[in-house]
């Protein structure tokens, strides 16, 4: 137990040091343009962990607890590139994060990049 803690704190630190070491900070909670969901962007392990905090409409079957884990490494000062893995769909994208100062854009791609989408988000408010 003590060991697995140990390991998950070292696991976090280094997730946290990627995006200390010039990669901006995508952390906090999210609202999607569409107004259909929430998000809560935070570090899980070495990765980073997008989970719904909220969701309006489940038809699409998105539900709230549902995580994207994202393996992000800093390719500017706004940018974040790399894998997010969908462990409900067993779907890997390849994905794209760009925060700005009032928002951040995602763009996810699968099918080596023929089928790609791109979501903006906005602060949520509290």
């Amino acid at each position: 137990m003590y060991r697995q803690t140990l390991l998950s704190l070292a696991l976090s630190l280094v997730a946290s040091a990627a995006i200390a070491e010039g990669g901006p900070d995508p952390s906090g909670v999210w609202s999607r343009s569409d107004g259909n969901a929430r998000v809560r962007i935070a570090p899980c392990g070495a990765s980073l962990c997008a989970t719904n905090v909220w969701i309006r409409d489940t038809s699409k079957g998105e539900e709230v607890g549902d995580k994207l884990i994202m393996t992000l490494e800093p390719k500017s000062q706004s940018t974040l590139a790399g894998k997010a893995y969908d462990p409900k769909r067993k779907l890997t994208y390849s994905m794209t994060l760009r925060v700005a100062k009032n928002g951040l854009t995602t763009r996810g791609c699968i099918v080596g990049g023929l089928i790609c989408r791109d979501v903006n988000w906005t602060p949520a408010k509290r």
